[in-house]
């Protein structure tokens, strides 16, 4: 499989797209936000017409009051995988989920191991009574390089992450040592930062023109979703929890979700950076030209 990744608004679906339009591929989604329906402004999801006719998977495919791990995503998405392979077409995996990217290239090796309840009830009733600092600290004093690309808000991934490192003295990271890098190909897309930042910024403007003021009110007066949600914690949605309790003004609101936004940009690129085999472009290199390089330097470098 051909992998793109990189932060978010660097290109990625465009690059894609074109990819895909060359070598004959289906482009598989890793976004851990882009599988809910009905959630597609704030997620910037590729529309009908940005598609160009190229099958996407792995999109609008879970109700956004629903749970997802990334153990399903693996699932789903190599079954996916093996079809378009079966079919003599080019799977490209495209997203800046460097989870959902870790879930296929790497085994699963704490998947059904190092479990502790116990462990995970303190840690959640530790973060309600102390705040998710408190908990995100915790991680960052048993394994800081976990800390370092787990955001402290996603709670749910700095316990499983403490759960393993007290449990088995490994990080969740370590499955990195057992990938098998001769069935994949991977490109990372990076921009200036002061210019990925202005695309950013430029984006949130345009998800507020688009709607999303009457899409984040649809999905909680509509169909019923709230905050606490697991599809209720992606960038784009939570920032509106203050501005429903009176606490933000809308234009404060924006203004967090831009913030935000450009902070998990810098996470992205720390964790693709951990990739040895990643091969990292520039905004110049999106064009048919190159694209058609790629695709080369790809069937060259990998097994088919």
């Amino acid at each position: 499989m051909l992998i793109i990744g990189g932060p978010t608004a660097s290109g990625k679906s465009k690059l894609a797209i074109m990819l895909a339009k060359i070598a004959d591929g289906e482009i598989v989604s890793a976004d851990s936000m882009q599988i809910y329906k009905h959630m597609d402004i704030g997620t910037a999801k590729v529309t009908e017409a940005e598609k160009q006719n190229i099958p996407h998977h792995m999109i609008d495919f879970i109700e956004p009051y629903q749970e997802y791990s990334v153990a399903q995503y693996r699932e789903d998405a190599l079954k996916i995988i093996e079809d378009i392979n079966s079919r003599g077409k080019l799977p490209i995996i495209e997203g800046g989920t460097g989870l959902y990217i870790n879930a296929l290239i790497y085994p699963l090796s704490f998947g059904k191991t190092y479990k502790d309840e116990a462990l995970r009830k303190d840690l959640k009733e530790k973060a309600i009574k102390y705040g998710n600092d408190y908990v995100h600290d915790k991680l960052k004093s048993v394994d800081e390089n976990a800390a370092r690309v787990i955001h402290k808000n996603n709670l749910k991934r700095v316990i499983r992450a403490i759960e393993i490192k007290l449990l088995s003295g490994k990080s969740i990271l370590d499955a990195k040592d057992e990938a098998q890098a001769s069935f994949y190909r991977m490109y990372a897309v990076d921009y200036e930062r002061r210019a990925l930042y202005a695309k950013i910024n430029a984006r949130v403007e345009k998800m507020f023109e688009s709607g999303l003021v009457e899409e984040v009110d649809s999905l909680i007066n509509k169909h019923g979703l709230n905050f606490e949600m697991q599809s209720m914690q992606a960038i784009g949605y939570k920032e509106f929890k203050k501005f429903y309790e009176k606490e933000l003004t809308l234009e404060q609101t924006k203004e967090l979700i831009k913030k935000n936004t450009r902070n998990y940009a810098k996470r992205q690129l720390t964790w693709f950076k951990r990739y040895e085999h990643c091969v990292w472009l520039n905004e110049e290199n999106i064009n048919e030209s190159f694209c058609q390089k790629i695709i080369e330097d790809y069937y060259e470098n990998t097994v088919n």
